[in-house]
Order: structure tokens, then C-alpha cells, then sequence
């Protein structure tokens, strides 16, 4: 089934960061993948090889993120998330965006 990228949450997120991560690593992503979106200690290393910029909206209260290209005079966005609840959910929806896409297969067992 396909979801929105900035709609996942829980497993189904977890699901699609192993996903990314598989194509990096060749690892299965089971259907039980690593709580990449709940532990730092998962998610923190990511966020430091992808580069991501994690901020705080503080007129929405909500956490952001985002992954830029450096360019001649300036960078270029290549994926970001808006309105998370957690700095790691913020990140974790922007790596997924920026390896799959908008939209994302997930299976209907996770949804």
C-alpha cells in the first residue's frame, strides 16, 4: 500500500528507514525492523552520514528536518519534513524521502 512519506509513523517508518538502509547495506528489511525513529542510538548515526539539519518551528511547536546539497553560492533542498512530533521522526521521514521518494510501498501488514 502506498503512504505519504510525511504520514509515516512507528513500524512503518522503522520499515521504510530499514528499507533505505538496506540499499546501503544489502540487510533484509523484516517486517520487525529496528525502532530507527525511537532510539537515538539507531537513528543518530544516520542523521550524521545523511547531514541532516533537525530545527524546532517554534510557532508550531513541532520538530523539522531537512538535507541539503552543497552548490556554488548556496545549496540546493533535496528533502525535508515538517511537523513531527520528535527530532527523530523529523529526520527519519526526511532520509526516507530522500532515498524513496514522496510516496512509499509499504506493506499492509505495518499500516
Amino acid at each position: 500500500m502506498k503512504i505519504k512519506t510525511s504520514e509515516l509513523t512507528g513500524t512503518a517508518l522503522d520499515w521504510a528507514v530499514a528499507k533505505c538502509e538496506e540499499q546501503r547495506t544489502c540487510v533484509w528489511a523484516t517486517l520487525r525492523p529496528a525502532p530507527y525513529s525511537s532510539e537515538w542510538s539507531l537513528g543518530g548515526p544516520i542523521i550524521e552520514r545523511e547531514k541532516l539539519n533537525i530545527y524546532f518551528e517554534d510557532k508550531k511547536l513541532v520538530w523539522a528536518a531537512a538535507i541539503w546539497e552543497p552548490t556554488f553560492g548556496g545549496g540546493r533542498l533535496i528533502a525535508s519534513s515538517k511537523d513531527c512530533l520528535t527530532p527523530l521522526i523529523a529526520a527519519m521521514r526526511c532520509y526516507v524521502a530522500s532515498k524513496l521518494g514522496d510516496e512509499v510501498e509499504i506493506p499492509e501488514e505495518l499500516i
